[in-house]
């Protein structure tokens, strides 16, 4: 049976910038449920087809979504571009009309070009979920960095939040900026010039790398260093030295202050080897937390 448009737009999850608080929270606290069930499998989407279609790279998100969809007990199917018709030259669309012609009942995507997914979501009679487009948005890994901020602090409003790094190519930034703001936080950015992305700082402010660890919440970014061949990342250990979270700097945080990290980690480039599993690190509780959240994103989606 097709579904109509408004039942897609409920079912998909595009972004996080027109998501509302409501439909974050309902989100947030349904992944809390299935974190509690004790069961591994608990089959309520049995029957329901998957295809994760990733036309960009990606090993933890795409583990992450299918380890979610088999807890629910769905088929999945896992479709890389590298070995498939796109890399002959099969449209985007093509593939993903292939796989609804074939009669899966969502699709989770993740692919390069910006604006891309909204036009796929308006032509496909299947509900989407974003795994991350272009430097547009990320919405299920800021989910999950909601629900990880949540779970330590419980409550969002008026957190201090610093996001640092390479903001102009993030959409883990863009993402947790808009769902953020939803819930009364305090979002701060820093980053060197070349990395700012000056449309956002009507939103968060850009600050110095000292007044960035006057926060509750340190998110790093990863510093993506095959974009920067010149500036500041002429050399990880220059960038390390101006904006990494070294153990100088970390000494320095407050005593309920967390560090968080979308992963993958450049050790020792924007945060130092030592930190990633130190006490005050939340970096694989995150990878954790994202199980429990793409299962209430999945369950969203392909409910009957």
């Amino acid at each position: 049976m097709a579904l109509t448009s408004t039942i897609l737009k409920e079912r998909s999850l595009l972004g996080l910038k027109d998501l509302s608080r409501t439909e974050i929270e309902t989100l947030l606290d349904r992944a809390a449920y299935w974190e509690q069930q004790p069961d591994k499998v608990i089959p309520v989407l049995k029957d329901r087809f998957v295809a994760n279609m990733f036309f960009e790279n990606s090993t933890r998100t795409r583990f992450s979504f299918e380890m979610a969809e088999k807890r629910l007990g769905a088929e999945v199917l896992n479709f890389a571009a590298a070995a498939s018709s796109v890399e002959k030259g099969e449209s985007i669309y093509d593939t993903v009309r292939t796989l609804e012609s074939m009669g899966i009942h969502a699709g989770v995507i993740r692919l390069k070009p910006i604006g891309l997914l909204a036009q796929l979501a308006e032509k496909v009679n299947v509900p989407l979920v974003n795994a991350g487009d272009g430097n547009n948005e990320h919405p299920t890994q800021a989910l999950l960095d909601l629900y990880t901020m949540r779970k330590e602090f419980g409550s969002l409003e008026g957190l201090r939040v610093s996001i640092i790094g390479d903001i102009k190519h993030s959409r883990v930034a863009r993402s947790n900026l808009w769902a953020l703001e939803k819930f009364g936080a305090k979002v701060k950015f820093c980053a060197p010039e070349s990395m700012q992305a000056p449309e956002l700082a009507e939103e968060a402010p850009y600050v110095t790398m000292d007044e960035a660890l006057k926060a509750d919440v340190v998110m790093m970014l990863r510093v993506q260093l095959e974009r920067h061949a010149t500036g500041i990342l002429k050399s990880p250990e220059e960038y390390r030295f101006q904006y990494g979270l070294t153990e100088e700097r970390a000494a320095k945080l407050a005593g309920h202050t967390i560090i968080m990290h979308p992963a993958p980690v450049n050790r020792d480039v924007e945060i130092d080897d030592a930190l990633v599993e130190s006490p005050k690190s939340r970096i694989f509780p995150q990878m954790r937390n994202g199980v429990p959240i793409r299962m209430a994103v999945m369950e969203r989606a392909l409910r009957l």
